[in-house]
C-alpha cells in the first residue's frame, strides 16, 4: 500500500489492537481476581469488569472478521494466560533478595490455588469459544441484522458457563456456597453485557467506516 510504511493494512492495524486489547485484559483480569470486592450486595472478584469486556472485544472481532480470526485471538489469550501463570508462579518461587520484605504479600496476591488458576483456564475456554459459535449462530438466524440480539444473546449464556465453570470447579466440596455466588456474579456479568452494547456499536461502526476489507466485504448491516 502507497505511504504505508508499516507492512500493516489498516484492517491489519485495527485486528492487532483490538487483540491487543482483549489479551491485556485477559491477563490482568487474572492477576486483580485476587481481590473480592462488593457490588451493593454481591461479592465478586475485582476482575469481573475486566473480564467481562473480553466478550466485548470477542463479539466486534466476530462481528467484524469472522469466526476463524475471532477463535485464534482466543487460544492466543489462553497461551499467554498459561504462560503468565507460569512466570507469576517463577517468580514466587525464586529465592527473595535478603532486604526485600514484601515476599509473603507477593505470595497472597498473586500466588492463586493451583485450583482456583485450572478453573479459570477451563471456564474462559469453553465459554470463550461458546461465545464465538453462539454469535455466529445468531448471526445467520438474524440474517446479520440486530447486532444488539446477538451480542446479548451470545455473551449472555457464555458468561452463565464461564461463571457456572469457574465457581463449580474452583469451590465445589468446599464450605463456599456455590449457588448464590453464581447467581450473584452472573447478573453482575449481564448488567455489564447490557451496558456495553453501544460500545459494540461504536467500535463495530468504527472500524466499517475505515472501510476495511474485511468490512467491506462483508456487507452487512448492524441494525
Amino acid at each position: 500500500m502507497q505511504g504505508n510504511h508499516s507492512g500493516f493494512s489498516s484492517d491489519d492495524k485495527l485486528f492487532l489492537l483490538i487483540s491487543c486489547c482483549f489479551v491485556t485484559l485477559l491477563v490482568i483480569s487474572n492477576i486483580i481476581a485476587a481481590k473480592i470486592i462488593m457490588v451493593g450486595n454481591i461479592v465478586a472478584p475485582a476482575a469481573v469488569l475486566g473480564y467481562s469486556l473480553t466478550f466485548l472485544a470477542t463479539d466486534t472481532m466476530s462481528e467484524v472478521w469472522g469466526k476463524e480470526r475471532t477463535r485464534f485471538v482466543v487460544n492466543v489469550g489462553f497461551f499467554v494466560s498459561v504462560l503468565a501463570a507460569l512466570l507469576v508462579r517463577g517468580a514466587i518461587a525464586m529465592p527473595a533478595a535478603p532486604f526485600w520484605e514484601g515476599q509473603a504479600e507477593f505470595m497472597t496476591v498473586l500466588g492463586g490455588n493451583l485450583r482456583i488458576t485450572v478453573a479459570s483456564l477451563a471456564a474462559y475456554l469453553i465459554s470463550q469459544h461458546h461465545d464465538v459459535w453462539a454469535f455466529q449462530f445468531w448471526k445467520r438466524k438474524t440474517g446479520g441484522r440486530h447486532l444488539w440480539l446477538r451480542n446479548n444473546l451470545s455473551t449472555g449464556v457464555s458468561q452463565l458457563l464461564d461463571t457456572a465453570l469457574f465457581i463449580t470447579l474452583a469451590f465445589a466440596g468446599t464450605a463456599t456456597p456455590l449457588l448464590p455466588m453464581i447467581l450473584g456474579q452472573y447478573i453482575l456479568k449481564v448488567a455489564i453485557a447490557l451496558l456495553d452494547t453501544p460500545l459494540v456499536y461504536l467500535a463495530v461502526h468504527l472500524i466499517r467506516k475505515k472501510n476495511t476489507p474485511a468490512a467491506t466485504g462483508a456487507n452487512m448491516t448492524t441494525r
